[in-house]
């Protein structure tokens, strides 16, 4: 594993002698629009491993993406080799439909100590909820980025994280998502407490996302980047476009159905990614990812 072969994946020439907000920031912007959030492992019949190396060889040398236990524990690693100080948190992510968070910790999250404050790195999350910066540790505080506002809310030691949805002008309105979830306004993201947590305790949720029946990266296949101006994403055969803020608080979004002619070549030219295996799209899912 080598710091410069993997700034050579994320094209990041930038300088890091310096482990400052700077310096972080730009490497996270780097990584993200580099390396697509993605579970096309499981459909290609490939299991996902909780391990630094082989999430290296996976990400680094063979240029794929990750999910958020293989992204984050990247960024933990490279964090931590410039000088940084990276404790491992886990959330649960809210699923709009059901109105619920579920009972175990199903995402990897970092949190960054920095010239005394904290800071939330989360690299691995993906589609239109995905950080575009580091986020410093404070409720009620609404922090703007490209994809929107998001800001923390803490209660009794419970952290939401939330985004603040723009309006969507939507192309191919035929194809959207539900009307209820175009409707919202503002949505928890995840909840999450400080209390640290080590890698050995995210091996059941590594399992049981690529294995249990109902879970989200079973029932779809999912690959999502972030671009200069906003998104793109393969869910199944739907590929989304999003360009943020194209116009006054409103996110230009284009929605097309691809044959499954399409799908190879789609993620070579858009998403960078060429599989080892034969790959089967699938969306059974009703959750929105949007």
């Amino acid at each position: 594993m080598d710091i410069q072969e993997y700034f050579a994946r994320i094209s990041y020439q930038g300088s890091h002698n310096k482990p400052d907000l700077a310096t972080m920031s730009d490497i996270f912007q780097h990584h993200i629009q580099a390396v697509p959030f993605e579970n096309l492992s499981i459909q290609c019949g490939e299991s996902i491993e909780l391990d630094l190396e082989a999430t290296y060889n996976k990400i680094v040398r063979k240029k794929r993406g990750g999910w958020c236990m293989e992204n984050n524990y990247l960024l933990s690693w490279v964090l931590k080799s410039l000088g940084y100080d990276v404790t491992f948190l886990g959330a649960k992510v809210y699923v709009p439909e059901l109105d619920a968070y579920p009972d175990e910790i199903d995402h990897l999250l970092l949190q960054v100590e920095l010239d005394g404050k904290s800071y939330i790195v989360d690299g691995g999350f993906g589609m239109a909820y995905q950080l575009w910066q580091p986020m410093e540790l404070i409720s009620g505080l609404d922090q703007p980025q490209t994809p929107g506002v998001f800001r923390f809310q803490e209660e009794s030691g419970t952290w939401y994280l939330e985004k603040v949805k723009r309006k969507q002008c939507v192309l191919n309105q035929s194809t959207s998502t539900s009307q209820n979830v175009e409707n919202e306004v503002c949505r928890r993201v995840y909840l999450f407490t400080l209390q640290p947590r080590d890698i050995e305790e995210f091996r059941g949720c590594n399992a049981h996302l690529q294995t249990a029946p109902d879970s989200l990266f079973v029932t779809k296949s999912i690959c999502s980047l972030q671009t200069a101006d906003g998104i793109r994403a393969l869910v199944g055969w739907k590929l989304t476009e999003i360009k943020y803020n194209y116009r006054d608080n409103m996110d230009l979004v284009e929605i097309r159905i691809l044959a499954d002619e399409e799908i190879e070549k789609t993620l070579k030219e858009k998403f960078n990614i060429t599989l080892d295996k034969k790959f089967v799209p699938i969306n059974t899912s009703r959750l929105s990812l949007f």
